[in-house]
């Protein structure tokens, strides 16, 4: 018989949890209710102890084992929030931990991970992604006789991450017509998902993940699981390349859409949070605000639940987050052009080309020698994405010869 979290099961985790932490606010965000002309509520796990919702599966699952298997120390493998919440768990328990994290993993993260495990724990960095990670995370495990704590399939872990479900319904002011929950691997959708729906069965519950690594979306479609191969490692804490078995199976009973975010979309999101409500999110902890706009027609004057993971973000992303956005939202253009190499080109380019609005923020020349043209590379931010098509056509009017970067990824990654 197939595992579905049980009530019961999820009203433990819950008792278990109090020990450790309390609930987080389920708050209305006045700007996105205004935009969307719905009543949205934020359930603030960026405001956890360890800054995201993770604590809630690690600490439910170590509490689980035995005495002999605490003893012996837990292991795990993280992109760095479930890294979190087992390094505190470890710290508050008293027992050892060793916790693998990719090399890629911020280094914000991993601090933070040092800080809550302090001398209970050791870190290992290991591998380009999450699954590398915690392929050699799995072999030391046993080849040490340690337990694993994997970060999303397993039923404690599910279980704890349920308890979310719990304070939502105990906090929400009326009936919650929609969910929408992260998913990197599964774990929050199917624990959050299986109680809204023995709770709550008429609530939507919706699954996000970003474009560049919607595994779960993919393995639904095929009607198994599936591993990707190249993923955007972008959204860190929902880079996975493939979900997990209880996950998947509970997923398909209890999601009733999947949405797929455009990273660029998820650093719009995180930029406005930042700006309009003093909220600091880390990728994953944008993703289902990033997809109300996706929902727009269909959430109006209805009350919608948003699960803000987490907030754990690195400051140093700052400036690519930035550039993420513009792109997508079409305010940033790469360009090569080919300036005549005579005097007066570029005032030419400046005076008569860029519009009154228009920015170069980017600008790299190379002068050839025996040539009457020498290529620049030049990054053109736009106030209005519409100002794009006449930027273009004044180019062609004055006789610059270009190529645009932008559309053509492999060049653009390569260049810029």
């Amino acid at each position: 018989m197939s595992y579905f979290p049980a009530l019961k099961d999820i009203a433990e985790a819950k008792l278990t949890l109090n020990a450790i932490t309390g609930s987080t606010p389920l708050m209305q965000n006045m700007h996105l209710s205004e935009k969307l002309g719905a009543n949205v509520l934020l359930k603030r796990e960026d405001l956890q102890i360890v800054r995201s919702y993770k604590i809630r599966g690690a600490y439910n699952k170590i509490r689980s084992l035995t005495e002999k298997e605490l003893r012996a120390g837990v292991v795990c493998a993280s992109a760095g929030n479930h890294a979190q919440g087992v390094a505190l768990s470890c710290q508050k328990l008293g027992i050892e931990g060793t916790i693998f994290m990719p090399t890629t993993t911020p280094k914000q993260k991993i601090e933070q991970v040092r800080m809550f495990g302090k001398e209970n724990i050791g870190i290992v960095l290991t591998g380009d992604t999450f699954d590398a990670s915690n392929d050699e995370a799995v072999a030391y495990a046993e080849r040490e006789h340690k337990c694993f704590i994997p970060p999303f399939d397993d039923e404690k872990i599910i279980e704890g991450q349920a308890t979310i479900g719990v304070e939502v319904m105990q906090d929400a002011p009326g009936h919650i017509d929609y969910i929408f929950l992260p998913i990197g691997g599964g774990g929050l959708a199917a624990g959050v998902g299986s109680y809204f729906k023995q709770m709550s069965p008429d609530t939507k519950v919706i699954g996000v993940e970003p474009a560049g690594a919607a595994s779960m979306k993919a393995s639904l479609e095929a009607g198994k699981i599936l591993t990707l191969g190249d993923i955007d490692k972008f959204v860190d804490g929902a880079a996975v390349k493939r979900p997990g078995t209880l996950t998947f199976d509970i997923c398909k009973k209890v999601l009733d859409d999947i949405v797929v975010v455009p990273e660029g979309k998820v650093c719009t999101t995180i930029l406005e949070l930042y700006n309009k409500s003093a909220i600091v999110v880390e990728p994953a902890g944008a993703l289902s605000i990033a997809a109300l706009d996706f929902y727009a027609d269909r959430i109006k004057g209805k009350n919608i639940v948003c699960v803000v993971s987490g907030s754990n973000n690195d400051i140093t992303r700052t400036e690519e987050i930035k550039e993420r956005s513009l792109l997508y939202e079409g305010l940033k253009h790469y360009f090569v052009i080919r300036f005549p190499q005579r005097s007066g080109a570029l005032l030419t380019f400046v005076q008569q080309v860029l519009g009154e609005h228009d920015d170069i923020t980017h600008f790299t020349y190379s002068k050839k020698n025996n040539r009457e043209q020498g290529p620049a590379l030049i990054g053109i931010e736009l106030q209005d994405k519409n100002d794009l098509q006449p930027l273009i056509e004044r180019m062609k009017q004055h006789g610059f010869v270009y190529e645009y970067l932008n559309n053509s990824p492999d060049l653009f990654q390569f260049i810029i």
